[in-house]
């Protein structure tokens, strides 16, 4: 995209904001947020110089507030900047219990809320700069989440950073989650002076990783994020409604999704296995769609605060920064393009290097569904067969057991074809287990907390089939979300479903499971950190068809080659 289209296309995404957007009024005040009191003011540190609520005048001249972690004397030093608005006081620490991984004592207390803990960078010569985005807590301004107006307050940050006395003019950016998900929006406005960045576990497509899955509605998490945008003392987006009101892709998502391609900086990408249904799919997007020459992507197997806290991870990141904010002689650019976790079980696995993503030497495996023997085959049925299963509450699963030792990496598709003869309509989830030679399941590390994940999970509304196919590859379907089609009666059609990447490793005699339902497959009743969907348009029963002109297939990515069986600590 050239600087007169980019242009354009911020222009399109502020207009659509202004004109579109839904307000709550202050819904929290800051001071119920556990907010320790505004006011610039610094602090006695005997290691650092700490400043808080310093003013950040933004091009439109709203201020933002940002706290200022360093190391002492007059540096200069390098930048690392955090944005979000969640506090940068740390509201949201006590999420990290004994289920994320993260003991007591190894995020210091100037750490936000999934961002780089300043006890570390600065003493290994890093300022880290915490800012409140716009409309957040005492931040002047409306809030909007995900969007162009971040972006821009962002790409203002970080030349204010560059500008400091204190700073060396090099700046970079760290963090999890919504820490991640505005470094795509700030990177591809290119600020001068950013010098590289982290996106650990950001999606990068609003409607397809965060509102909608497969175009079927999420409820839980949606609500969640409100409740952490919800402490301001102006107004703020009222994203719930908004995802409501605008149920296909539209310029609506389209403004809170990064334009990829216009990413040049240098970055470090860090995805999770586990993360299947919030940022696992964006990450491995972002990697692929960036216009980066220095870039590496980093997926995982464990649980993401934990890994993003670990000594092993901060010492890595260090050593990105290093050679890109000061110039450090190191092994940087020899790391591997690609280096993923072949998983066995939960948290056994061999990190492996790649040259790129998808894997180059990937060979596509049709497995055919049986739908007489509920069995996946290495050849289709050669005749046509039916499987049904109640939509409410019923469940269906294929089992393929493998003859010899196999690593199954990247994205698997599930082509089926399915009627649903009482509705108009049908929402279809899907997962794959691994299971031992018993039929046991295998767990796998899942989201940040959970050790009895799925190998991958995909999602898909029958009348949101429709394929771009412009961007649809054999292994990966993408849905265009621009239209519904509706179901007619006794209709049997395919579906085309995209199981979001994994890496598994299947021993001789382990088992690949297929499940197929009509509602969510993995829920944790009570816990924030999940995806639910509660608005579904299933009744009665859905009916696979499989053998002959019904090619229902999974389509598995097997590598030509499989690890060593080694335990990680």
């Amino acid at each position: 995209m050239d600087a007169c289209s980019s242009a354009a296309h911020e222009e399109a995404n502020l207009t659509i904001e202004h004109q579109s957007t839904r307000w709550r009024q202050a819904v929290t005040h800051p001071s119920e947020g556990k907010h320790p009191g505004f006011g610039h003011r610094v602090e006695e540190d005997e290691r650092f110089h700490v400043e808080r609520d310093v003013a950040v005048a933004m091009r439109d001249g709203i201020r933002l507030y940002v706290d200022i972690i360093r190391p002492k004397g007059n540096g200069p030093f390098p930048v690392i900047l955090t944005f979000s608005p969640y506090g940068k006081h740390g509201l949201k620490k006590f999420l990290l219990n004994g289920g994320s991984g993260v003991p007591e004592g190894w995020v210091s207390k100037y750490a936000v809320w999934e961002g780089p803990d300043p006890d570390y960078f600065c003493r290994h010569g890093y300022a880290v700069v915490n800012a409140d985005a716009r409309g957040s807590w005492y931040s002047e301004g409306d809030m909007t989440i995900w969007s162009e107006q971040e972006a821009q307050d962002g790409h203002d940050l970080i030349e204010w950073c560059a500008a400091q006395p204190w700073s060396t003019g090099k700046v970079g950016m760290s963090g999890v989650s919504y820490l991640s998900i505005v470094q795509w929006r700030i990177a591809a406005t290119n600020p001068p002076h950013l010098a590289a960045f982290n996106p650990w576990e950001g999606w990068t497509d609003c409607y397809r990783e965060r509102a909608y899955h497969g175009g079927i509605p999420e409820t839980n998490m949606v609500r969640w994020a409100q409740w952490s945008t919800s402490f301001s003392l102006t107004r703020s987006e009222e994203f719930v409604e908004m995802a409501k009101e605008f149920p296909l892709d539209n310029a609506y998502w389209r403004s809170k999704s990064a334009n990829l391609s216009a990413i040049t900086a240098p970055v470090y990408i860090v995805a999770g296995w586990g993360d299947q249904g919030l940022h696992l799919r964006g990450s491995v997007e972002g990697y692929k769609q960036i216009a980066s020459e220095h870039k590496w992507l980093e997926i995982h197997g464990r649980k993401k605060w934990q890994y993003y806290y670990q000594e092993s991870s901060r010492e890595k990141l260090r050593k990105f920064f290093d050679h890109f904010l000061k110039n450090s002689d190191d092994q940087v650019l020899g790391w591997p393009r690609v280096l993923y976790e072949a998983r066995e079980k939960y948290y056994v696995g061999e990190y492996l290097p790649a040259a790129d993503w998808p894997l180059p030497d990937r060979q596509l495996r049709p497995l055919w569904l049986d739908a007489s023997r509920r069995k996946l085959g290495d050849v289709p049925p050669t005749e046509v067969a039916t499987a049904p299963y109640d939509s409410a509450n019923g469940e269906l699963s294929f089992t393929y057991t493998f003859t010899e030792r196999t690593e199954v990496t990247g994205n698997m598709k599930l082509r089926i074809w399915l009627q649903s003869p009482d509705s108009t309509d049908a929402d279809v989830f899907v997962g794959v287990r691994k299971l031992d030679a018993n039929g046991q399941k295998i767990g796998l590390a899942f989201m940040a907390e959970y050790d009895d994940g799925p190998v991958a999970l995909g999602w898909l509304r029958a009348s949101h089939r429709k394929l771009d196919t412009r961007r649809s590859s054999p292994e990966q379907p993408w849905h265009s979300h621009d239209a519904e089609q509706l179901l007619q009666p006794g209709e049997v059609v395919p579906l085309d479903i995209e199981l979001w990447p994994s890496s598994t490793v299947y021993e001789a005699g382990e088992q690949l499971q297929l499940v197929i339902q009509g509602q969510d497959i993995y829920v944790y009743p009570g816990v924030r950190h999940g995806q639910v969907h509660d608005e579904l348009r299933n009744q009665g029963p859905h009916v696979i068809h499989a053998g002959c002109a019904r090619d229902s297939h999974l389509l598995i990515p097997v590598i030509p080659r499989a690890p060593s069986r080694t335990a990680l600590n």
